[in-house]
């Protein structure tokens, strides 16, 4: 093996991992409510799987048997719905980031909160190169949990929270009519 072959596969793994950090702090930035709910689900980290599961079964079966059709249009259809997945756990995962740059605080996240995602998302992402589990284990769980985040914390914001109503006065008002 020469030294070119090193280094595109270094760098392969090092472009991969930069990003999936990127798409976390992209998630955090873009969507914060959303990534601060998926970190509060985080604490039920079964359930949240098997709802990722459950959600993600049917667009990836799908997804592998329309992509092995011969029509080229269909197999875009078939690798889109499949990627659809992945993106949204991308999103749902990104508050598993904010989780673990929690347990790493710096006196810094005052004032740059986007911090703890950064911190949280390159740990998260170093562990993915751990052999077998890391490479294989460990990303699967991750989209497939952080989809069923992703599902729990959008679902909390279709139904928010009813405002009270305006107290109303209704005694009849001292003056002439």
């Amino acid at each position: 093996m020469i030294m070119a072959d090193i280094l595109k596969i270094f760098l392969l793994i090092v472009g991969l991992l930069t990003i999936y950090v990127s798409y976390w702090l992209i998630a955090q930035a873009l969507f914060p409510s959303l990534v601060k709910r998926a970190q509060q689900h985080y604490s039920t980290p079964v359930k949240i799987t098997l709802i990722g599961l459950v959600a993600a079964a049917l667009p990836v079966i799908f997804g592998v048997v329309i992509a092995n059709l011969p029509n080229p249009a269909l197999k875009l259809a078939g690798v889109t719905l499949m990627v659809i997945p992945a993106l949204l756990g991308l999103v749902g995962s990104a508050g598993l980031t904010l989780r673990i740059g929690a347990g790493l605080p710096a006196p810094s996240d005052d004032q740059q909160p986007w911090r703890r995602g950064l911190r949280g998302g390159i740990l998260l992402a170093l562990t993915f190169l751990l052999p077998f589990v890391g490479w294989i284990v460990l990303p699967l769980w991750t989209l497939v949990s952080g989809l069923g985040a992703f599902i729990l914390s959008a679902k909390a914001s279709t139904h928010p929270r009813m405002a009270e109503p305006p107290i109303i006065n209704l005694t009849p008002a001292t003056g002439e009519v």
